[in-house]
Order: structure tokens, then sequence, then C-alpha cells
């Protein structure tokens, strides 16, 4: 996800509205959320982002603090967000594969994100980016490196892609983001038709950012037909707001068009927790949302 405007951070006004007035009631934050009232027969693996625990105290706290939280509350990955690192010095290598390795001992797996962007704005294949995300996802031994896809034109430059990723033990995918570039569904449809066009179709896949979408004014529904067959992960959030006074948002439980954009995209495919949880009851939020998610 292209990162919020500056003024957010954690739950924002608009935020904390869509709390108190769309949401049902989530356990108090000393029960222990009630599977019993969610179907788990077909549950989900679900992935809680490091941001929806607040961008400000991932920063403070570091990664670990909320990979455990993720844990508790029943998570089966975490996501680990370049951008929230307090300091460079976290990407070192030595530096990810110590919270790999933690990570890993909680029992979750990893998803890597950076903000850097695939392509360019000039429409060309940023090879050092993507060179130095794989790098940085595998010290860090995740699942998945997940990417921008920036300024794609026609050229997907397929085959440098899978000369990159030959040897990588992990998924490349692409997230449609919040701007114009990188954020467009004819970008998306235009990349994935290139691909097969140069003859690497699976070279890589698409995180599906269903609440992104709000940005570009496209319905998710419209983009999950031609894209479903190509995601390999989803981010799930909707949103509350206009404009530059949009914020990511919990879906409600009886959103209708939320319900019907998952039923679109593959049932196999994990789903992240993108939306930011109530500071006031956070444990109990994420342990409710992980479940409702691994459900649904």
């Amino acid at each position: 996800m292209t990162a919020p405007s500056a003024h957010y951070s954690g739950i924002g006004s608009a935020s904390a509205l869509f709390f108190e007035v769309h949401l049902e009631p989530v356990p108090n934050a000393n029960d222990e959320t009630d599977l019993s009232e969610f179907d788990m027969a077909d549950a989900v693996d679900v992935v809680i982002v490091a941001s929806a625990f607040g961008m400000d105290a991932v920063r403070t706290d570091g990664h670990l603090k909320w990979a455990q939280a993720s844990k508790q509350a029943g998570a089966a990955g975490f996501e680990v967000r370049r951008e929230l690192f307090a300091d460079e010095t976290d990407a070192a290598p030595h530096n990810l594969r110590e919270l790999g390795r933690q990570i890993a001992e909680l029992g979750l797996w990893s998803v890597y994100s950076t903000p850097a962007s695939l392509y360019t704005a000039q429409g060309k294949l940023d090879a050092e980016a993507l060179r130095l995300s794989i790098e940085e996802a595998l010290a860090l031994g995740a699942r998945f490196v997940k990417l921008q896809l920036g300024g794609f034109a026609t050229d997907a430059n397929a085959a440098v892609i899978a000369d990159h990723m030959r040897c990588a033990e992990l998924r490349l995918v692409v997230e449609n983001g919040q701007l114009a570039e990188g954020g467009s569904l004819a970008q998306f449809t235009g990349l994935f038709d290139a691909l097969a066009r140069e003859g690497h179709a699976d070279v890589l896949g698409m995180t599906f950012d269903i609440g992104n979408w709000a940005w570009r004014e496209v319905m998710p529904l419209d983009a999950a037909a031609p894209l479903a067959a190509h995601v390999d992960y989803i981010h799930c959030k909707t949103t509350v707001g206009e404009g530059a006074r949009r914020f990511p948002a919990a879906p409600a439980a009886d959103d209708a068009q939320f319900a019907a954009v998952l039923d679109k995209l593959p049932r196999h495919v994990p789903r992240g927790i993108e939306f930011p949880f109530d500071a006031s009851r956070t444990d109990a939020d994420a342990a409710h949302y992980v479940a409702w998610l691994a459900a649904a």
C-alpha cells in the first residue's frame, strides 16, 4: 500500500468515527474471541500487516512486538513493512535474518513489503530495486516480497524478472497503489497481458488491495473480474471519507460489496488485515478480525 497522507497515524478521526458508528461490537479487551461464532471449516490464512497496529507504534516498538501480538491474535502470517523501520540499519541483512528467525520461532510466516516500485516513472523495469527487494526478503525468510507497480507502460521485461526470480524461493507480487501511477486497472491488465506475451505469464502475481481502488475511483468488483486469476494475496480494507480525507477502515460485517469482492477472488490465497485496529482494544480487535476474515 502506498503510504497514507502525512497527517494520518494509527486511527485518524474519520476512522475513529467509522469504528463508533459502523462496526459490530467486538469482545472487550479482557475477553477472548469466541471462535464458535465463525465457520472455520474452510478457514483461510490471515496475515496482519504491521501498520494495522499504528505506524508510530511500529516505528517506536519495532516489528517483533507486533508479530507477537499477531501470533496471539491467531494470525498465520505477519507483514513486515520496510518503510516502518526506525532506522535504515534495520534493513541490513543480519538484522533482517534475526527478525525473520524470531518471526519464524513464533510459528508465523512473513511477507516483506517495500515501497519500492518495480517500474520507473519512465516505464522501465527497475532491476536494481527488484534485486535489492529480493535480497532483503530472502534475508528475512519471507514467503512473499511485495513491491508497488510504478510506471509500467507496455513492456514488462519479463525475462529479466524471471532471471532474478529463478533461484529465489519466494513469490514476487505487485500491489495496486493509491496513486495514478501504479494504481490504474489498465496498468495491471496491461502488465499481465505483457507477461503472457513475453512468455513468462506466471513470473509474478498480484496483491489485490480492495480498499486502494477507492483512491482511483474504481469499483473493486470491477477490478476483481479481470485480475482474479493473477491474485496471490489480498489486502483487506475499505475506506471512509473522501479525497485527501480518505482513510483505511475495517469492513463492516454486513458490507455486501466487500463480501462480493472476496467471493470473486481466489479462496485459497492469504488475506492481509491492513486496516487500523482500535488502539483502546487492539488485542480484541486483532483476534476478532483474524477469525472473521479467516472464515469470511
